[in-house]
């Protein structure tokens, strides 16, 4: 007769983070602001992309020019002369860049203070299990 395998114990660790180093954090964090910096410029384009082609422009121009009127030959108002798409890959750039440095210096903060807290108080307990 063939027995069944015994089913192995379930075992546990019980740890504690007690130091985080400072510069692995740096990495981490700029190499993660990086690409929502990435993300955060390709989706302005895409969204400005979107709106110029769906018509949205076309639509808020027509709606300027039945609330500002054309009298006093001022001519029409163009939304897209106002806010082209260098403009807006330009200011998404700069908020990226802004939020690369903030994110980093952020996180690496972050981590001094884990662990200057965490020598008072002892660390954070995890417990590993080995399913």
């Amino acid at each position: 007769m063939v027995r069944p395998t015994p089913k192995a114990k379930v075992r546990k660790a019980r740890l504690l983070i007690s130091k985080v180093d400072p510069w692995s954090v740096l990495k981490m964090s700029f190499l993660l602001s990086v690409a929502l910096g990435i993300m955060t410029v390709v989706a302005a384009v895409t969204l400005w992309t979107v709106m110029d082609v769906s018509g949205i422009f076309n639509r808020v121009n027509e709606l300027l020019g039945q609330i500002l009127g054309t009298e006093g030959g001022g001519g029409s108002f163009r939304v897209e002369e106002l806010v082209t798409i260098a403009q807006v890959a330009a200011f998404a750039t700069i908020i990226a860049v802004v939020n690369v440095v903030l994110l980093t210096v952020l996180s690496m903060l972050a981590a001094v203070l884990y662990n200057l807290s965490a020598s008072l108080v002892g660390g954070v307990g995890v417990t590993l299990t080995d399913d």
